[in-house]
């Protein structure tokens, strides 16, 4: 085990240097009886690294826990944290999650690099068709917008991406966030906060007295969130928001199944993009990733809407990437 013979700071510090390198998303340390297993989260995939010494571990996870702030003395109960590391000319946002398993406490550090949020909607991977629609949504001046697709499917950077392109000295963009998961300059950004009791509702309630034109809500999470956002919405603000479903159509049903009347949900929702990640093609493996789109103009699906599924397999088509990657991130039907 090559970690063997670093210091414990030298160590953390070449994990995390690896980790950026790799352009990974996330590290998992993760305890096991013989020692302490190291993986990075890459283009969505988890990769093994060197395995540390069991004797390192409690030491590692300490070091992690101080750099966070956490209290290195709790070792039965889960514990998050975040802080800046400065690498080189890099500023890298670190946030940590601890929890206990069977052989000590296992932790994941998702790593934000804000120097790689300089992106233009051009550059997320729709259809020029599809891009064309969703720039009439963004356009309007209230109604509501969602993005919806699993955890880790790219929402947070198609909606930072979005408001990034509406931001002007003209317009008051303001955001509630769990967490704030990069610091979008000139954009006010709200960190919900749980412990103290800014929930996505309460800070939600607290933006709008604070005449904003273009509102984010990190996730609709409950019927509370969902009124008020379309409230929000029908009321002369553009709101924008994120929710756990696995289709354009189906995020329309789960605000129905919240408790919001099928009426205002058809008033308010101006469109919904569903989005996943896909590897791109490169010679020696997979290398980087592109967004597969599904945009559906208002409330219900529209003529020559493309699936999901569709949009896959044109970038199949197109060399972008491969059938096994499509049917691996989307549900196709043959």
């Amino acid at each position: 085990m090559k970690h063997q013979q670093s210091t414990i700071p030298d160590l953390l510090n070449n994990i995390i240097t690896k980790a950026i390198d790799l352009g990974a998303s996330d590290i998992h340390l993760e305890p096991r009886e013989e020692y302490l297993r190291v993986r990075f989260r890459v283009d969505g995939l988890l990769k093994d690294d060197e395995p540390v010494h069991k004797s390192k571990q409690m030491s590692l996870i300490s070091r992690v826990k101080i750099l966070v702030n956490l209290d290195i003395a709790e070792n039965r109960l889960p514990q998050d944290g975040r802080t800046e590391v400065k690498l080189g000319k890099k500023a890298i946002d670190l946030r940590v999650s601890t929890l206990p398993t069977m052989h000590g406490q296992k932790v994941v550090l998702r790593l934000l690099n804000r120097g790689q949020l300089n992106l233009k909607l051009e550059d997320l991977g729709m259809e020029k068709a599809d891009l064309e629609i969703y720039r009439k949504m963004i356009s309007k001046r209230s109604g509501l917008i969602l993005v919806t697709g699993p955890t880790g499917s790219g929402k947070t950077t198609t909606l930072y991406t979005t408001l990034s392109e509406l931001n002007s000295k003209e317009v008051n963009i303001m955001t509630t966030e769990d967490p704030v998961e990069y610091q979008l300059p000139g954009i006010n950004q709200i960190q919900v906060n749980y412990k103290s009791g800014l929930t996505f509702s309460r800070s939600l309630r607290s933006i709008l007295r604070q005449d904003p034109d273009i509102i984010m809500v990190g996730e609709i999470r409950d019927l509370e969130t969902a009124k008020i956002a379309v409230q929000s919405a029908l009321t002369g603000h553009l709101v924008f928001s994120t929710l756990h479903t696995n289709c354009a159509a189906s995020a329309v049903t789960r605000l129905t199944d919240m408790g919001i009347d099928s009426y205002l949900v058809e008033a308010s929702v101006i469109g919904v993009i569903a989005q996943r990640l896909a590897r791109k093609s490169s010679p020696d493996g997979y290398k980087g990733r592109i967004g597969i789109y599904e945009v559906m103009l208002g409330a219900k699906p529209h003529q020559g809407m493309k699936t999901l599924a569709d949009n896959g397999m044109l970038k199949v088509q197109q060399g972008i990437t491969t059938k096994e990657e499509i049917a691996r991130v989307v549900y196709l039907d043959n």
